[in-house]
């Protein structure tokens, strides 16, 4: 790999984590009641977002998109049946019972995820309209019905986001 192809993906890595970062400390800072300071956050979190977008269409990594489909399927696969098993085992020989939680339900959300990129790949050409709703609590999709209750994190329905 080239010294600039290693440069943008390092800065599109940089760009995506500070974007994450920024929309959670706008969060906060929403929560604490400093309002202007949320928008700076929030703000600032879109313009990392435009800088790491740049950088993945630099680097070529945006396909078609039934490519970028299967390679969705893929990473997820990869995450939920390894990343995250690996994770686990970490936090538990450690004893750290929330970090075991969180990577146990973010194993179970990205296997949904896979689930569902997998179903847009067979049916790709069908284009179904459909309505997803997303646990905010753990990241679980939900397929066109919203569940009274989350099936990987028990949060109630009120804990979705509902995305059309």
């Amino acid at each position: 790999m080239s010294k600039t192809r290693e440069a943008l993906y390092k800065a599109y890595e940089g760009e995506a984590k500070a974007a994450l970062r920024l929309k959670v400390f706008a969060e906060k800072a929403q929560k604490e009641g400093y309002k202007q300071i949320a928008k700076l956050f929030r703000v600032i979190s879109f313009s990392e977002e435009i800088h790491g977008a740049r950088a993945l269409k630099v680097l070529k990594e945006v396909k078609s998109t039934e490519e970028n489909l299967a390679e969705s399927f893929q990473n997820e696969q990869q995450v939920a049946g390894v990343a995250y098993n690996e994770f686990i085992k970490k936090a538990e020989e450690e004893g750290d019972k929330a970090a075991v939680l969180h990577f146990s339900q973010s194993r179970d959300a990205e296997e949904i995820h896979a689930k569902l990129y997998k179903q847009a790949l067979d049916h790709f050409m069908e284009e179904r309209d459909t309505t997803y709703y997303v646990c905010k609590v753990c990241g679980y999709v939900a397929d066109g019905l919203l569940p009274d209750v989350c099936p990987i994190c028990n949060a109630r329905k009120e804990q979705f986001m509902q995305i059309d």
